[in-house]
């Protein structure tokens, strides 16, 4: 049964390049269960100003009149959907709408206008959503401290009403993506995405994404600066966000899409995801084809070694300037539990082989633009970096020795990914 909460139109709003201010760009209206997104005519009109309108992103949004057809397969466009919140925003905002009911209620009671509508305006990328053309309100926090949004957190983990207060808190961080508990914090002028550990952890899961994440930087990896924090007991991760820029003037922001829109594809069709079809666009459409190909290679070698299978094309992203793209640094790098040796990557790697193994990665090099020597140097240097730097990192993140022992040769390292 759909709830009263459900909206027929959103204004689309969007900060343009080296501007700390957003202007509206146009207007989504839900049709039959598709979202249409139409440019507003004052922004096309901007197309020769300074700064000039961008797209939002082509070739899925042309800077054009009129309502925008959809990509096939897809209900609302791919640009937008990257925009709203995923599984732990919205049981923030059905939490939020619903109450109590949230936890056991079905997302699909509210429409995805309404979740753009009632998630945080400080969402990942350059977009947000409102109901007015004409007059930006933004959904902005109060300034809670951690052990606020940790109650938070243990409230919608358990179906609990959220106080006002704690509601603000944690509404905040509502519109970034994933399906684990996390908010956004401001601290010294720095930005950070905070991902909590949950009670149903069996281990610590955020510590391991800490060790993974410093080790891909200790690698050579672009990746997104992380640090650990400690509230009432329970370990944070704090990761820097790389799509805000701190000035005198304010915050910029810049423009973000997902692989998986990149590919023209949603989630229902993400199992048709590949690394190599990545390499192909990146080829034609990314800014340093060569150093990027290299990068993503790196990334894909490393996301085997440290266990981590859950790289679907959401955990691939690129920055969007209006005329080309560039991949963001790499920010969510989590190994992950597995039974036995045997795993599998989340995307293809090479044709209809997804294994989790070195000998996998040699299969696609050339798609890289990279021999096999280039290949095994890049293993080599990878391993070795683990290898050298495991006791020091985990003792950084302050892991303990079961946790340390269950991921070592098992997430990091494990004989089947070596494999060459």
């Amino acid at each position: 049964m759909m709830t009263s909460k459900s909206s027929k139109e959103a204004f689309v709003w969007i900060w343009l390049p080296g501007e700390t201010g957003p202007v509206v760009a146009g207007k989504l209206e839900s049709d039959n269960g598709n979202i249409f997104f139409n440019y507003g005519k004052s922004y096309l009109e901007r197309i020769h100003g300074i700064p000039p309108a961008i797209s939002i992103y082509e070739p899925e949004l042309p800077l054009k009149a009129g309502s925008l057809s959809l990509l096939d397969g897809l209900n609302i466009p791919g640009c937008i959907r990257d925009a709203a919140p995923d599984a732990w925003g919205r049981r923030v905002i059905l939490n939020k709408i619903l109450g109590i009911r949230g936890t056991n209620s079905d997302t699909n009671e509210i429409d995805e206008l309404t979740f753009l509508l009632e998630s945080g305006s400080d969402r990942i990328g350059a977009l947000d959503f409102q109901r007015s053309a004409t007059e930006f309100e933004p959904r902005a926090s109060s300034n809670a401290s951690m052990e606020e949004l940790l109650e938070s957190v243990l409230r919608v983990e358990n179906g609990v009403p959220l106080t006002p207060e704690l509601d603000q808190a944690l509404f905040h961080g509502s519109s970034i993506g994933g399906a684990r508990p996390k908010a956004l914090i401001s601290d010294n002028g720095v930005k950070y995405i905070a991902k909590f550990s949950s009670s149903t952890d069996l281990y610590s899961v955020v510590k391991a994404e800490f060790v993974a994440m410093r080790l891909a930087s200790l690698a050579g990896l672009a990746v997104a600066p992380v640090k650990m924090v400690k509230t009432a007991g329970r370990d944070i991760l704090l990761i820097e966000r790389f799509d805000r820029i701190h000035t005198d003037e304010g915050w910029l922001r810049k423009s973000m899409v997902s692989a998986l829109t990149i590919f023209g594809l949603d989630e229902m069709m993400a199992r048709y995801a590949s690394y190599e079809t990545l390499a192909e666009i990146i080829r034609h459409r990314f800014s340093d084809p060569k150093a990027t190909l290299k990068e993503l290679f790196s990334r894909l070698v490393f996301n085997i070694l440290c266990g981590n299978t859950d790289d679907h094309a959401r955990n691939h992203a690129a920055f969007w300037d209006g005329q080309e793209l560039s991949l963001t640094p790499a920010y969510d790098i989590c190994p992950q539990g597995r039974g036995g040796n045997e795993a599998s990557q989340a995307m293809l790697i090479s044709g209809s082989n997804n294994l989790s193994m070195l000998k996998t990665c040699l299969e696609t090099a050339h798609n890289f633009l990279l021999s096999t020597e280039d290949a095994h140097a890049i293993f080599d240097k990878q391993i070795f970096t683990i290898t050298e730097n495991w006791d020091s990192v985990c003792e950084e993140a302050e892991l303990n020795e079961v946790d340390k022992k269950m991921l070592w040769r098992r997430q990091f390292l494990n004989p089947f990914s070596v494999e060459r």
